[in-house]
């Protein structure tokens, strides 16, 4: 009988080593101790590991490094506070959603071939929480202009705007600060008067991997999305082509059923559509104004990007709107230079 390697068994699995001892197996009681003296402590005088090195070393002459104490705090404080009794007990509750109220907002990146080149744009996806009805848009940037432009598609879409919140991650086109650990931003001011103008009640997830299961179907969508329509890469002259191909796959998309539900998307979507609210009369301007001087050499300065006017208008001031994927120039009201997506 051949001569087994050592340290494996007669069934070929490895035998599990003990730990290894370490300069701070004597030290563990101590930061046991300190550990649960934090229990009852004020918050902001508890223990740090820095802390608690430093007492190491102080008080009992240990030998350690500041990265073996930083391993052992990480993995034994979250023990000894469920131990404890008091440690946060984090509960997920299956979401319930009523017709018409609820929806969900993200950007995720997608490949595209465009005029030949491979470049990376970025989907806008905003999905009914009831019904799984969700409108996309590809732009070349997440900018605070594709924000806007994708909101007033996909409301115009659906038809109207949900009756309680919209769901956000933090994004730095809504959002110009996150307050402490709790929900309240500040947000920036041109989104301040968007959301107003359509009537939008905004709610903000988490940070981080926290906030990921309160938004979970839009970024399930984009998934999706992404895996039945970008798959192969698509292959577009112009971002123009592709959302034309986009809108025939949310047309598409209306048809399937999610999961074990019994009807389809636009089934659902026909119950809460009618419980939208309405439109605003008025159309809101989603490009952002710039005023430039027209330069000797006939050209403009928007942002970092150089644009060419006639030159007639040198030494001048135009108005510029600029938009998610283009830009226009006015002279007087009267258009005088464009860019198209």
């Amino acid at each position: 009988m051949a001569a087994r390697p050592a340290g494996v068994g007669l069934a070929g699995a490895r035998k599990q080593l003990p730990p290894r001892p370490t300069a701070l197996d004597p030290y563990k009681p101590v930061i046991d101790e300190m550990l649960r003296t934090d229990l009852d402590a004020p918050r902001k005088q508890r223990h740090t590991i820095t802390r608690i090195f430093h007492r190491l070393i102080e008080e009992h002459g240990a030998d350690v490094s500041y990265q073996m104490v930083r391993r052992y705090v990480s993995d034994r404080k979250p023990e000894i506070l469920a131990s404890s009794g008091k440690a946060p007990v984090e509960a997920f509750v299956p979401q319930t959603h009523l017709p018409g109220h609820e929806a969900e907002v993200d950007f995720g990146d997608v490949t595209v071939r465009l005029a030949g080149e491979l470049v990376t744009c970025y989907l806008f996806s905003l999905r009914m929480s009831y019904s799984g009805k969700a409108v996309h848009r590809v732009f070349a940037s997440c900018g605070q202009e594709a924000f806007f432009e994708g909101h007033v598609h996909a409301l115009r879409t659906l038809g109207g705007v949900p009756r309680s919140k919209i769901r956000y991650d933090n994004l730095k086109s809504a959002v110009a600060q996150v307050l402490g650990l709790n929900r309240a931003r500040v947000e920036t001011d041109r989104w301040i008067v968007f959301r107003s103008h359509f009537n939008i009640e905004s709610f903000y997830c988490r940070p981080g991997i926290e906030g990921a299961h309160e938004k979970g179907g839009v970024e399930g969508m984009i998934g999706y999305f992404r895996r039945n329509h970008f798959t192969p890469v698509p292959e577009v002259d112009s971002l123009a082509e592709l959302n034309e191909m986009v809108d025939q796959w949310d047309l598409h998309d209306g048809h399937r059923r999610i999961g074990s539900r019994p009807r389809t998307v636009d089934e659902y979507f026909a119950v809460e559509q009618p419980l939208l609210m309405p439109l605003p009369r008025e159309p809101f301007e989603t490009g952002r104004l710039f005023t430039p001087r027209v330069d000797r050499y006939s050209q403009i300065a928007v942002r970092t990007n150089r644009y060419s006017v006639p030159t007639r208008l040198i030494g001048k001031r135009v108005r510029v709107v600029l938009h998610a994927s283009h830009l226009v120039v006015y002279d007087r009201n009267v258009e005088v230079a464009a860019t198209r997506g």
